[in-house]
């Protein structure tokens, strides 16, 4: 099997259209129509992978995905019927990797969901190392910045100390930051080097989560100490 994913959505329909293509490419499929069935399979199976519907009976999937982000850290997908820049920024802003707005083609389902796992376990799995790492003579494997330690190897990160609960998205977009210190980084230029993907206009998806990385990193939201936004360019992490 390629792994295990958790599919959400009060519309069978859907679900079961899912859960066809799913299974037709290898994965193991837990399908549920409501999220207290969800939250228990969460709570007692090991996923790789959670597919979540924003508008459910009983629990949203916003406050389902945010339960996941409490323990674990495998990639999450919305999805959702509405358009509302905002629905989506507030799914990648709780910890949502990426989300699917309704209608959809399910190929495009599985295209995402591959996608998302081939990150997951890139960045999760030290033993797969690229190339250009290999080849690399005096590659740098931490940075400490004003209290701020990041870790490449062990996938670590303190701050003052204490260790911060980054999913694979945040470590990545903080590790690029940290890696080009010094210089401003574009939010295409981000996207594209944390996400391998092509950057269109109008797209939340770094903005997002660069306020999710700022909470974690307790900073105020006027003057950042570690994330500093210049505006109309991009971000840049001071040394």
């Amino acid at each position: 099997m390629n792994g295990n994913i958790l599919i959400v959505d009060d519309e069978k329909e859907i679900a079961d259209l899912i859960e066809v293509y799913l299974k037709n490419d290898g994965y193991e499929v837990y399908k549920y129509y409501n999220g207290m069935d969800a939250l228990e399979c969460i709570a007692t199976t090991k996923l790789d992978m959670a597919i979540l519907d924003v508008m459910l009976p009983d629990i949203n999937g916003f406050d389902i995905c945010k339960q996941i982000r409490k323990k674990h850290f495998y990639p999450v997908i919305m999805l959702t019927a509405k358009v509302e820049d905002m629905d989506k920024i507030m799914g990648l802003t709780i910890g949502a990797d990426d989300y699917i707005t309704k209608p959809f083609n399910p190929l495009e389902v599985v295209a995402r969901v591959k996608t998302q796992l081939r990150r997951y376990v890139r960045y999760n799995h030290q033993e797969e190392i690229d190339l250009d790492e290999m080849n690399s003579k005096e590659e740098t494997k931490e940075y400490d910045i004003k209290g701020l330690l990041i870790n490449k190897d062990t996938h670590q990160c303190t701050l003052y100390g204490k260790e911060l609960s980054l999913t694979p998205i945040e470590f990545s977009i903080l590790w690029y930051l940290c890696d080009q210190r010094g210089k401003v980084v574009s939010s295409e230029e981000l996207f594209e080097a944390v996400w391998g993907e092509k950057y269109l206009d109008n797209n939340n998806t770094v903005m997002a989560h660069i306020g999710r990385l700022r909470e974690k990193l307790n900073e105020p939201a006027k003057k950042p100490k570690f994330i500093k936004t210049v505006w109309g360019v991009g971000y840049r992490v001071e040394l």
